[in-house]
């Protein structure tokens, strides 16, 4: 496994490993996952060489399949290379999660955002409702500490992941979709593209199966009219079921709706409570605890396909309701001297906005007058900066505070003359103060050179942001010591 530690391919190997399968991998550099795929019997090398292929299985002969993620790794990668050069079939790990899941009942939750939030709410609620079910996440359950697992029930719960269109290689027999809005259109090449791939993945869902969409987002919600009206084919027996506010469902009546939301309250740290009626004309009380609107929809979309498999609608509400948050998605990581730090993976410009509108209700819901929101936002790929520069500006603008970092690049070349003052030339000084910090070592220090006590500090991105998390907080502490 090429790149073994990363997201949903460390996951993978959890499983393959648990069914008894001999695993080897190699990654960039030594990990937390990394160590703990080694403790569960994974022969995982640093560093990516022909020889880890050539001589990886146990009898010194060749794996039986190399998998990597094609969008993710070069072809001129050596292992892949060497994989070709001795015929090993090369398998996308999309492919190997198909294969794992094809005796299970799959739900998959598909989408431009919330896709890791939403699996995470309905793993954690299945369980909850007494079922164990297998599961592939593209981030780590804070309470179970992993991101994968072998159930020993019939469903599998996994995140469809539509950035290279490999989610086409699954057959659901319930799929979520919580949104649709233009991404990866450096794969795609227009919006035209990106939204047909997701006609084709409802095109997947199993006879009998259901289609479970978002009404407030008019993406998804276009794309269950579609259905509906006959423009998108589907499998026999398919059922439409939207989810939502009361008022996305009247704004698209054709379609069928599975979970509405009636009524809505904020909880006093930033979460909600909500009224969800059914399809049955039963209601039950829906808990969200972390902040965000976005995050309630999330939660109700887990609860409908747990529903859709079987699980009670009380079990699942209550599951819902004791989910503790994943890793990287609003996560919590301390408070010094009244400010708290929390750190999201948020690198769309709709995410990016979500995100910092959830911190702001949870600053208004807190006891400290006067707090302010301070993001420090590290943009993800030249393609989407370019692409979406205004919007993430936009976004930036309800923060109090912006601190934005250079783009990371990831698997892109940087391109001459871009950096991230296209997105804060754009920022509204008139809402917001705004920085430009291209020297990462220098941020910490900065961010707690202007933060206050009652302020919340997000960072935001995909990249090395993460990182910092920790260290304004350390930051943070000399400040206060400076200062005492």
């Amino acid at each position: 496994m090429v790149g073994i530690g990363g997201a949903g391919m460390s996951g993978i190997a959890r499983i393959l490993l648990d069914r008894g399968v001999t695993v080897s991998g190699s990654d960039m550099k030594e990990s937390r996952v990394v160590l703990a795929l080694r403790a569960a019997g994974a022969d995982v090398a640093v560093g990516h060489r022909a020889e880890n292929v050539t001589s990886s299985a146990p009898d010194g002969g060749l794996p039986d399949a190399v998998v990597t993620s094609f969008a993710a790794i070069p072809q001129d990668n050596p292992e892949l290379v060497a994989a070709r050069g001795a015929g090993i079939p090369l398998l996308r790990r999309s492919d190997v999660l198909a294969l794992l899941m094809a005796d299970s009942r799959a739900v998959l939750m598909a989408g431009t955002h919330g896709k890791t939030s939403t699996t995470s709410m309905g793993v954690v609620a299945l369980q909850h409702a007494g079922m164990d079910p297998s599961f592939a996440i593209g981030g780590q359950l804070n309470r179970a500490g992993t991101n994968a697992h072998h159930g020993t029930g019939d469903v599998f719960v996994a995140e469809a992941d539509e950035s290279d269109g490999s989610f086409l290689s699954y057959s659901p027999e319930v799929a979520v979709v919580t949104n649709i809005e233009p991404d990866h259109l450096d794969y795609f090449g227009s919006e035209e593209a990106y939204r047909e791939v997701f006609e084709q993945f409802a095109g997947r869902v199993t006879a009998g199966g259901a289609l479970v969409v978002c009404l407030d987002d008019e993406g998804s919600a276009g794309l269950a009219e579609s259905v509906v009206a006959g423009d998108v084919p589907v499998a026999d027996g398919v059922r439409v079921l939207g989810y939502g506010t009361t008022a996305a469902a009247a704004a698209h009546p054709t379609v069928p709706v599975g979970a509405e939301i009636v009524s809505t309250s904020t909880l006093a740290d930033g979460g909600t409570d909500a009224d969800v009626r059914l399809a049955d004309g039963t209601t039950v009380q829906v808990r969200v605890r972390t902040p965000g609107r976005h995050m309630l929809l999330n939660g109700v979309a887990s609860l409908l396909a747990g529903v859709l498999v079987g699980a009670s609608a009380e079990g699942m509400a209550a599951g819902v309701a004791s989910f503790d948050g994943v890793r990287r998605r609003f996560e919590y990581h301390g408070s010094v001297g009244g400010v708290e730090v929390y750190d999201d993976y948020a690198h769309h410009p709709t995410e990016v906005r979500a995100v910092v509108t959830a911190a702001r209700e949870k600053v208004r819901a807190g006891d400290t007058a006067g707090g302010r929101v301070v993001a420090v936002f590290q943009p993800h790929l030249y393609s989407r900066t370019l692409a979406f520069a205004g919007e993430f500006a936009e976004a930036l603008s309800l923060a109090d505070v912006a601190v934005v970092l250079d783009i990371f690049g990831a698997r892109e070349e940087p391109v001459e003359g871009v950096d991230s003052r296209v997105i804060t030339d754009r920022v509204d000084r008139s809402t917001t103060e705004v920085h430009y910090e291209p020297r990462f070592a220098d941020v910490p220090a900065r961010v707690a050179d202007l933060a206050r006590d009652g302020d919340l500090v997000l960072t935001v991105g995909a990249g090395t942001v993460t990182m910092l998390a920790d260290e304004i907080l350390r930051a943070l502490e000399t400040t206060a010591a400076d200062e005492a």
